[in-house]
């Protein structure tokens, strides 16, 4: 192998790159190949050569990159350099023209231009390019931060590794796009996976997401996906217009595929007829859309217009109309949840909508059933769009089979034998056997291991069901003890001595925890993570928030008899104990205490805590808690701060920030294009504060 590659064989590798990358892109997006597979892969194997002849040849644009490389272990984490908001969702043609009619009131403009396309149903990629050349790829996550899949991505075939252009060499540009897979392609694809006995994918778009995450890239490499570019984040010393027309075209010139169904369109009538024209077009395209995307083209229209929670103002996604197809409810089961709950599943028989082959669907609970008067037997109308599960709409004609059942409610729970009973105005019926039900014990271990509770790495749905059939575990705190069983763990089939000391080490980490966590953890009906946040954050303890619990009745009992309305009973309860807080009204509240009031959770808790579960206890704040008892809500951008620094410097002086404007909160701080938080405020008579005004409270003047 030689040191140093000659000036020719430089000139040569550099000569196959710019032939091969011009090739992909008429075989990939121009669709119309210029040479043969074998000529083809003769250049590329002549390139591949010469890289391995010489590795100082080999660059990470090179069209050799795209093969994939050795498999990763796990996706690292890739923050955005601007976010990647979500966009607004309308369904018919009046929504579209009330979006429409409130952005020209706002921005006092008679006709909007507005840059029309198709909304691509595949997985959002968003690309950084660094003097030029590829240096990242992510997924969208949660538009802030999202999965590192740089490997991967330079695989797909369409996707520039060196933008065409003189860049800067600390140039930045963030390209945003979707990772896609052509009908035409699917289909060969899933051929070929039947041929060679793996299980096909379900349609298009997972195809798309499922290549685009795998761990190993050469898998992905095999995989026909297409890049179809749509938008700009963050770009540094880039020269590129605000209008997004240009910018599309723009794009196109760095050689990026850019849809060639996108228009500029006049006012909401031109979004209504561009809409219609591609729904008509829909079925003939070889890229699987799944409604339209209307956006400012004005890039000055579009900073005045601004933003709302987590979307833009000035855009919109007009969806198409859900898939309905007809097929027979032929039974139903009943599955059991953490909660108790017992939901009835439809089993129907196999049909396809919306892409995907539909063989079950949730019936909700007993009123559902009844409200939509459907039976074992009858012919159903089965909803599916996107994402959404399956739902039976009802009944497909008003004449029933003869033969119909009814659906019951079982009276003894599936799982145990428990009474199933519904307590109150409760629309769900749930199983009574607590964690002695396999089902709710199962669901609960679950539950108390995930990432955002205990965060017990390997321990998943496959062993927790394992272990609770072999008696292993019967409670949360038996997780603490399975380190008694080690070695025959280590004899059991599927496992070994790796496996098992990681999973006990992981268990032992778990230990070191926050209060928040343990929290949610437990599975307190009604309180997700942001719930068991507030009661963390309020009382600090969780002697408090037991106590707290405890008292609640007591409480209601006391406000009951001293206020005779209803009303004046409801706010002296939001003005004190669990009731004060933003996120906890009657009826989590009332979850609360019914957790902590039950024996048995109490057995479970201290059985916890012995096992040696910790977390850190509450300081003292350094500004002596002069904002005790005080809640802020955050809103818009900030001039100076982040939303989570100033919520810090809050939490620091000894207030709390609440999600949700309510009649509980004390201020609200504005920041730039607060939208309707400010407004709530306002109607309530909040005070409302500058970040400066916010900094005077927490530093105390």
């Amino acid at each position: 192998m030689a040191d140093q590659p000659s000036v020719a064989a430089a000139d040569r590798a550099a000569e196959l790159a710019r032939s091969i990358e011009a090739h992909n892109r008429a075989y990939y997006v121009d669709d119309e190949p210029t040479i043969s597979d074998a000529e083809y892969d003769a250049l590329f194997r002549e390139l591949v050569d010469l890289e391995a002849n010489y590795p100082a040849l080999k660059r990470v644009d090179s069209p050799t990159q795209r093969v994939g490389a050795p498999p990763s272990t796990a996706f690292s984490s890739i923050t955005h350099g601007q976010a990647m908001f979500s966009l607004a969702n309308c369904f018919n043609d009046d929504e579209l023209t009330r979006f429409d009619d409130s952005l020209r009131r706002e921005l006092g403009v008679e006709t909007l231009t507005y840059n029309a396309e198709p909304k691509f149903d595949g997985s959002a990629l968003n690309l950084r390019y660094v003097g030029g050349v590829l240096e990242s790829a992510a997924t969208r996550g949660d538009g802030t931060v999202g999965e590192a899949v740089t490997p991967n991505a330079r695989t797909i075939r369409n996707l520039p590794l060196r933008l065409a252009g003189e860049f800067a060499a600390d140039s930045v540009l963030e390209v945003r796009g979707e990772v896609v897979m052509p009908r035409s392609r699917f289909e060969r694809l899933n051929a070929g996976l039947v041929d060679s006995g793996n299980k096909p994918f379900a349609n298009p778009r997972n195809a798309a997401a499922g290549s685009l995450r795998q761990l190993d890239s050469a898998i992905t490499a095999e995989r026909p996906l297409m890049f179809y570019a749509y938008g700009i984040g963050q770009r540094i010393d880039v020269a590129i217009t605000d209008r997004i027309s240009e910018q599309l075209e723009r794009l196109d010139r760095l050689g990026f595929t850019v849809s060639p169904h996108i228009e500029r369109v006049q006012g909401v009538a031109g979004c209504i007829d561009y809409y219609q024209r591609m729904a008509e077009r829909r079925p003939e395209l070889d890229v699987e859309i799944d409604g339209c995307v209307f956006k400012l083209d004005d890039g000055a229209q579009r900073a005045e217009a601004g933003f709302v929670a987590r979307a833009p103002r000035w855009a919109i996604a007009r969806k198409f109309p859900a898939e309905e197809v007809v097929t027979t409810l032929a039974d139903v089961d009943f599955q059991v949840g953490r909660t108790g709950a017992v939901t009835p599943v439809a089993k129907l028989v196999p049909v396809a909508v919306g892409g995907v082959t539909v063989s079950n669907a949730s019936l909700h609970n007993a009123d559902e059933i009844a409200r939509k008067d459907v039976r074992i037997g009858d012919q159903v109308r089965i909803r599916r769009a996107g994402d959404v599960i399956p739902e039976i709409v009802g009944r497909a004609a008003a004449e029933r089979p003869a033969d119909t059942r009814a659906i019951e409610i079982p009276a003894a729970c599936p799982e145990c034998g428990s009474a199933v009973d519904r307590v109150g105005d409760d629309a769900i019926a749930r199983c009574t056997g607590g964690l002695v039900c396999p089902a709710q014990l199962r669901e609960a271990l679950k539950h108390f291991a995930s990432k955002s509770a205990m965060d017990i790495d390997g321990l998943g749905e496959r062993q927790i069901v394992a272990f609770v059939a072999d008696n292993l575990l019967a409670s949360p705190a038996d997780i603490y003890r399975l380190y008694q069983y080690r070695d025959a763990l280590i004899e059991r089939p599927g496992y070994g001595e790796k496996s098992v000391d990681n999973l006990l080490a992981a268990i032992e980490t778990s230990k070191n925890t926050t209060l928040a966590r343990f929290l949610y953890a437990l599975g307190i009906r009604e309180v997700g993570s942001v719930t068991a946040d507030s009661l963390a954050e309020r009382y600090k303890t969780l002697d408090a928030v037991r106590m707290a619990a405890l008292d609640y009745p007591d409480q209601v009992a006391r406000v009951s008899a001293e206020h005779s309305t209803k009303k004046a009973q409801e706010d002296a309860l939001s003005e004190t104990g669990l009731r004060a807080l933003p996120d906890i009204g009657p009826r989590v509240a009332e979850c609360i205490a019914e957790f902590f009031a039950e024996p048995q959770n109490q057995r479970v808790i201290d059985e916890l805590l012995a096992a040696g579960i910790v977390w850190p206890q509450p300081e003292v704040s350094v500004a002596g808690g002069e904002l005790a008892g005080v809640t802020f809500v955050i809103t818009g951008r900030l001039p100076t701060l982040t939303k989570d620094e100033l919520e810090a410097r809050i939490n620091a002086a000894g207030g709390r920030v609440a999600s949700n404007v309510s009649k509980k909160i004390d201020y609200v701080v504005v920041g730039e294009d607060a939208g309707s938080k400010q407004e709530r405020a306002a109607s309530l008579g909040i005070t409302q504060l500058n970040e400066a005004g916010a900094l005077a409270l927490v530093d105390g003047s």
